[in-house]
């Protein structure tokens, strides 16, 4: 299987895309202005404590207050000195806190902030506050798994901190974990004296960028190569590799050619994450739609041509949906309560391998995430983490034409209600106006026009002539008189 890493560097613009025998399995987008800030260690200050709330809010130097659960606080500063264990009722406003930002602001919201201090190397992440040894969920293997405990006894590793092994530590050595724990834990000693130099509120340690951030948890051993459109990048990249990555080095190519994205025929695929219906290769389709608390997902049979009984069908149909379902997940990268509703199926054992498939596909997802046993309705349930901003959130905005509904009204529906703003119009006015001028677009116009008996009528009430200005630049639901 061919595994590429395209990185496309534009003045204003970072973007990376994994690519699997042609086929774009993950994409990121970075901007100067929309620069995450997710994995970022503030030394902050309490603003406010809330216990109806079970949460503080904190000052960390950014425009929006952070937002901390209560029940997550573990260390409050009286001074950087000596970090003292709290019970929650008993953080105050005005102390110091270190804290992590592991969620973005949306909206309103401030980022959502923790003070289990986290920092992510090559196959490990380094957890301060813990004292012990964890192995990621995700590796099922129990050879294996039992393999890496036996590596982390055998190192001598400083006993003041805790260490989580990451996936991409399978069939590492000896000698590459332990190069990573020491890189890990150096960091963090210069994190603390960094702590105690500086006054909340100020930025600790700033996560890697896009590029940087792919290197580190997408570049694994099946990647053939990682391709760069920016000679300034590449060299970058090669600086950083050579630092930390050495035995990669010679898998960093800078691309010569006109156009990485549409040379590698990405680009269309790109383009279609911003569109709700997905279709298949046997040519079904996914329906995904995004609302304010959740995310529906349908699974609809569409062109399918049926050579099998309904049940063998929608077997099929779903097996083949519950992978681009994880696909797209990933891609588009949706959060929140998600519900996918496949083709019913009667069979018990379909549904079960059906959702067995799901659960597989997720299983490279990097995101945390909980889901259901599929019903017999053929719904699953599921929440995921977000952590970012979405693609479309930064590439889309609300349509300021339909304000987000996705619908406009129609040109009959515009010519009745332009009627009854003219009658409004003209009755606050009295009989004093001999003319009236409306300004509509060209296709209300024409469906006002079709029924010449309602504006007679109009005109005779109000003994005014009512004459219409064609405005193609109108959107078709703005309506001017005057």
């Amino acid at each position: 299987m061919s595994k590429e890493i395209l990185v496309n560097i534009e003045p204003q613009e970072k973007r990376v895309a994994v690519v699997s025998n042609g086929e774009l399995q993950e994409f990121s987008i970075e901007r100067p202005q929309d620069r995450t800030i997710v994995g970022n260690i503030y030394k902050g200050k309490i603003e406010a404590v809330l216990p109806s709330l079970g949460a503080a809010f904190v000052d960390i130097g950014l425009p929006k207050k952070g937002f901390l659960y209560l029940s997550e606080i573990e260390f409050a500063f009286e001074s950087v000195d000596e970090p003292k264990a709290r019970a929650p009722k008993e953080i105050k406003k005005g102390q110091d806190v270190l804290v992590q930002v592991v969620k973005e602001s949306f909206g309103t919201k401030g980022p959502r902030l923790s003070t289990h201090i986290g920092l992510a190397g090559r196959y490990l992440v380094i957890m301060p506050q813990d004292k012990q040894v964890g192995i990621s969920r995700r590796i099922e293997d129990d050879v294996e798994r039992r393999r890496l405990r036996q590596i982390f006894n055998e190192l001598k590793l400083p006993k003041d901190v805790g260490f989580i092994v990451r996936t991409a530590a399978c069939g590492k050595s000896k000698l590459e974990l332990g190069r990573d724990a020491q890189f890990l834990y150096k960091l963090w000693k210069r994190l603390e004296r960094i702590v105690k130099e500086k006054k909340a509120p100020s930025l600790i340690y700033e996560e890697y960028d896009l590029t940087l951030r792919a290197i580190r948890d997408s570049f694994t051993d099946d990647v053939s190569k990682m391709l760069v459109d920016s000679k300034p990048e590449y060299y970058r990249i090669q600086h950083f590799m050579r630092t930390f990555l050495n035995y990669l080095v010679k898998k960093v190519e800078f691309y010569r050619g006109d156009d990485l994205f549409s040379d590698k025929e990405i680009e269309k695929q790109i383009n279609r994450i911003y569109e709700s219906r997905v279709y298949l290769k046997s040519k079904a389709y996914l329906v995904i739609e995004p609302t304010e608390g959740l995310v529906v997902i349908d699974v609809n049979s569409g062109g399918f041509k049926r050579k099998f009984g309904q049940e063998e069908t929608a077997f099929k149909v779903n097996c083949e949906a519950a992978l681009e379902v994880a696909r797209q997940l990933v891609l588009r990268d949706l959060g929140g309560i998600i519900v996918i509703d496949f083709i019913d199926m009667e069979k018990e054992r379909h549904r079960r391998e059906v959702f067995n498939l799901l659960k597989r596909a997720l299983s490279a997802d990097r995101a945390k995430y909980d889901i259901q046993e599929i019903s017999k309705f053929g719904v699953v349930e599921m929440t995921r983490e977000r952590i970012h901003k979405t693609v479309q959130m930064l590439s889309y905005q609300t349509c300021p034409y339909c304000s987000g509904r996705g619908r406009v009204k129609s040109a009959m529906t515009m010519g009745i209600y332009a009627l009854k703003e003219l009658k409004k119009f003209l009755q606050g006015k009295g009989k004093s106006l001999r003319e009236v001028n409306v300004t509509l677009s060209p296709v209300v116009i024409d469906e006002i026009l079709k029924h010449k008996e309602d504006l007679r009528a109009i005109e005779y009430k109000f003994k005014t002539k009512i004459s219409f200005v064609s405005n193609p630049t109108l959107h078709i639901e703005d309506v001017h008189i005057a």
